[in-house]
């Protein structure tokens, strides 16, 4: 039987699977939307994955990342459950060694790393604002008509430089609108939307940090050629975009759980692509136990309670025992 590696990174709006082989090999990918039901996207994803994968292989060690990494975690039985900031550097450094910038932009958050021989020394989060962000751009290519998949390639074709307001949502659909009536195209309104998301992106998540190449974009918006040359020109540089952009955080995590396999020898916890089959039913509560009062995510499965977290004591998660 051969070993696959599993990585799953569940965000707030997509979900990506996947499969590394013994030799960190990527043999499946799958990046899809969660349209708010995380779980279900979950199963769908180990169906295909049993679908497409010959019976030959066998899966050696999960890892899960993102938002929602713990739940997911509890479902298929991960090995280890990572944050996104560790498993987005582990597959920049395992495709780019001598990286040390990573943009990283997803639909809902945004993140800056900054790397050292390899190592985190320093990175910033957005969670808050959605200007800097891919629903920033989701939200505008409706309200001008245009798909989102056109984007990059109009505003590329933008013969004038057109300043979009960027610093919030509001503001940019105002002025949008604004020189839309002074008769500025749709791709040059495209291209200063584009040039708005990076300028409020450095503004936000690279003030006081030493940015140096090599730089590298990541997350779905990479797939974007107008952020993509919006950043060269910010930066004044040459900006690489990985070939498994998009689900960077799933490989990274799964080269992690290849990584501790290897070097424990423990057996994996992987539930088996039965796991789809448990009734997982995640709920929470408000802890009243001290003046924090944590909000506790609990997770049954057939009416039996098998993870807890949240609460900052640890009270409810160390009453379960051992995640996975």
């Amino acid at each position: 039987m051969k070993s696959i590696f599993l990585g799953i990174d569940v965000g707030s709006v997509s979900m990506n699977i996947v499969a590394i082989d013994d030799n960190a090999e990527v043999i499946f990918d799958l990046y899809t939307r969660t349209n708010g039901q995380p779980l279900e996207v979950i199963k769908k994803g180990l169906f295909q994955l049993r679908d497409v994968l010959p019976s030959t292989y066998k899966v050696a060690g999960v890892g899960t990342t993102g938002s929602g990494r713990q739940l997911a975690g509890v479902m298929v039985g991960a090995d280890i459950v990572k944050n996104e900031i560790t498993a987005h550097a582990m597959a920049t450094t395992f495709f780019i060694p001598n990286a040390r910038t990573i943009f990283e932009i997803g639909g809902q958050d945004s993140k800056l790393i900054i790397l050292e021989n390899g190592i985190v020394t320093d990175f910033a989060m957005n969670t808050v604002c959605a200007a800097g962000t891919g629903s920033f751009l989701d939200h505008q290519s409706e309200r001008l008509g245009v798909p989102i998949e056109e984007f990059g390639d109009l505003a590329l074709t933008a013969k004038r430089n057109v300043r979009i307001a960027g610093r919030c949502t509001v503001f940019a659909e105002s002025d949008m609108i604004a020189k839309q009536q002074y008769g500025f195209s749709k791709p040059e309104i495209i291209n200063g939307l584009c040039e708005a998301l990076v300028r409020n992106y450095i503004n936000n998540l690279g003030r006081g940090k030493r940015l140096q190449p090599p730089y590298v974009f990541q997350g779905g918006v990479a797939a974007n050629k107008g952020i993509k040359a919006a950043f060269e020109r910010e930066i004044n540089d040459k900006v690489i975009v990985p070939k498994y952009y998009n689900v960077m955080g799933a490989v990274g995590v799964a080269l992690l759980a290849r990584e501790y396999i290897k070097e424990t020898g423990y057996q994996s916890n992987f539930r088996g692509h039965e796991a789809v089959e448990l009734d997982f039913e995640p709920s929470a509560f408000e802890c009243s136990g001290c003046s924090n009062y944590c909000e506790v995510i609990k997770v049954e499965v057939n009416n039996k309670t098998v993870a807890m977290w949240g609460d900052r004591c640890g009270k409810w998660t160390n009453s379960i025992g051992q995640v996975g």
